[in-house]
């Protein structure tokens, strides 16, 4: 039977005639993508090309909601609000009337009726259901007006549980989870895997930051990279030093029950500095406790 889990996410809601313009010298994917079929998973840089926030974009009606992540809604609302200038736009913070749910797995896209595709969309009661734009093995995400998410979600056979199940799926898939894994204002795209998780549009021209990501790509200069790590023993807290053969390896950052995310350096990982996602094989770096992690 499928889950669904109720997560803990702001939203906010742009309308007007510009919204897809005025989103697209900003953000690091194509905006022109958003459609009710279709929705687009971006980031939002600095200047200087380092993370601050990411989020997805959905069409309903004729408005955009932003799915971002719980308690920096506020910030990403402040930042956007600020390069509005005369874009025939407006922005509210919405998160008091709408729900995001989280339905795993290949199990929670057919509950759906999607296809196996990322960011496949369609209408789902008051809202929009759509496979996680980032990779389809994480399921589907739905948002829906909050008063009536559970009832909805409940009508289609799906069962509530908690963010455990979640929480876990995504981490042995090497995705990230916002801030819990990015540094704002100091990680670079390509350290968190979003060339892979269908983040960046490397043809779409000018965004902010855009200069710095393609550097990084085409110049080769990426030193470290997010990956699954398998720990022994408790799990070192988020910053922890990671060793291996008594040298730094680079750094602990969420887990749970047993897996968890590090940015290692690739030095570490024998050079390699494609994206680890989606079914590798956790690394074994070695914890600060000298313990295998």
């Amino acid at each position: 039977m499928a889950e669904f889990t109720l997560l803990d996410r702001d939203v906010l809601r742009l309308t007007g005639e510009d919204r897809a313009a005025f989103l697209q010298g900003l953000v690091s994917n194509d905006m022109r993508k958003v459609a009710p079929d279709r929705a687009v998973f971006a980031a939002f840089l600095t200047p200087q090309g380092k993370y601050l926030h990411d989020f997805h974009v959905v069409a309903l009606g004729d408005a955009w909601l932003i799915d971002c992540e719980a308690g920096r809604g506020a910030d990403l609302f402040r930042r956007l609000r600020m390069y509005k200038l005369r874009s025939k736009v407006e922005l509210a913070d919405v998160t008091a009337d709408w729900a995001v749910a989280a339905i795993p797995g290949e199990v929670g896209t057919a509950a759906l009726g999607l296809p196996d595709e990322p960011g496949a969309a369609r209408a789902l009661a008051d809202g929009i259901a759509h496979v996680d734009a980032r990779t389809a093995a994480l399921g589907a995400r739905a948002l829906l007006p909050k008063a009536a998410a559970k009832a909805a979600l409940e009508g289609l056979g799906l069962t509530e549980t908690g963010p455990e199940t979640w929480d876990r799926l995504r981490l042995s898939l090497g995705v990230p989870d916002g801030s819990r894994d990015l540094v704002p204002e100091k990680t670079v795209l390509l350290e968190a895997n979003y060339d892979s998780l269908n983040a960046i549009a490397w043809d779409k021209g000018c965004y902010m930051g855009q200069e710095l990501t393609a550097r990084t790509r085409y110049r080769g200069l990426l030193k470290k990279r997010l990956a699954p790590v398998l720990l022994d023993g408790p799990a070192p807290e988020p910053g922890t030093p990671i060793l291996r053969d008594g040298r730094e390896a680079g750094e602990m950052r969420s887990s749970r029950d047993g897996i968890g995310l590090a940015l290692l350096r690739l030095e570490a990982l024998g050079g390699d500095a494609g994206p680890l996602l989606a079914g590798q094989t956790p690394v074994r770096p070695t914890s600060p406790a000298g313990k295998a992690a």
